[in-house]
């Protein structure tokens, strides 16, 4: 199937990673399953390659949106997944099956602006402030919260982070992250500290495990995504200024906003975020104009009530 070798083209050509790779293949197949109206992507794959082409069009790709938004889908989702049919299209237009994309003809959903939700410095240090276990889990757990706020890690490169990606003599992450791309993340002291703890802390735990996973769940194997998910759940729940989602994200949100609020320049947090264009670090420029937004209001004195 042309969808299959599309996917190893994502693979091999492009170095997707795995999850992005599904994201994919899901948008794909939903959007074919909805269009041929079969009951799963097994009855798809029955469905020669020239009959899946002829279904490519303009028409059935803004049928595919309304059936989403009518779903309950929000634009953004279904954004998303017009985004993988587009370049599953571009993919057939350079491999010659297809004469033109027609998702040129396909006008997106517009969607609402929305600012990245970011915790507050006091919650965040507050937080850190608190006394922690000494055992195993606790001291993981710790660190996690630290290392993506003090990193900006995203959360597939904590789960898949190595030892041999800690560099102690020169204080560095060398991480892999969307894409293959290498980057080095430089490692501040107070997290050094806290680095070293836990490795001490991992070695008693796990002295006779050979795995260069630099985290290991309770049962000593790699972390995987949604273990990650839980650790901030698990840490941030119930504590004071940690309203809405709690997810790995908000903390990597947090690191960039700040940053950004306290003067670093924006190419800089590019870098070490692993954006691939600028324009997807400017939208914590959005978060500090609210900043400075609320600090006007609050301090200017023709701002203030009866000013």
């Amino acid at each position: 199937m042309y969808i299959n070798e599309f996917i190893e083209f994502l693979r091999v050509q492009k170095r997707y990673s795995e999850r992005t790779q599904q994201i994919y293949r899901s948008a794909v197949e939903r959007f074919y399953i909805y269009i041929i109206g079969v009951e799963g992507k097994e009855e798809l794959e029955s469905v020669p390659d020239k009959e899946l082409l002829s279904l490519l069009t303009p028409l059935n790709i803004r049928s595919f949106i309304a059936s989403n938004l009518d779903n309950g889908n929000s634009a953004r989702t279904t954004n998303l997944m017009l985004s993988a049919i587009s370049r599953y299209c571009r993919y057939l237009v350079v491999q010659e099956k297809l004469e033109s994309n027609p998702m040129d003809m396909v006008v997106r959903v517009k969607e609402q602006k929305r600012l990245p939700h970011f915790y507050s410095k006091d919650s965040l240090q507050e937080y850190f402030s608190t006394p922690v276990e000494m055992d195993y889990k606790s001291v993981r757990n710790r660190l996690i919260i630290m290392l993506i706020y003090a990193t900006g890690m995203r959360r597939q490169e904590v789960a898949n982070l190595k030892l041999s990606n800690f560099d102690s003599a020169r204080k560095v992450f060398k991480i892999i992250g969307k894409g293959e791309k290498e980057r080095e993340i430089p490692i501040i002291p107070i997290l050094f500290e806290n680095i070293l703890l836990y490795l001490q802390c991992r070695r008693n735990s796990y002295p006779n495990c050979s795995s260069d996973s630099f985290f290991l769940t309770d049962k000593g194997a790699q972390l995987y995504l949604n273990f990650v998910n839980n650790i901030v759940k698990e840490e941030l729940a119930g504590l004071k200024g940690f309203d809405g989602k709690k997810a790995p994200h908000a903390l990597r949100h947090s690191f960039a906003t700040h940053l950004l609020n306290d003067g670093a320049d924006l190419n800089s947090i590019k870098e070490v975020l692993g954006h691939s264009s600028l324009a997807a670090t400017q939208v914590y420029t959005h978060n500090s104009f609210e900043q400075l937004k609320k600090v006007y209001l609050t301090a200017h004195p023709r701002a203030k009530k009866g000013g």
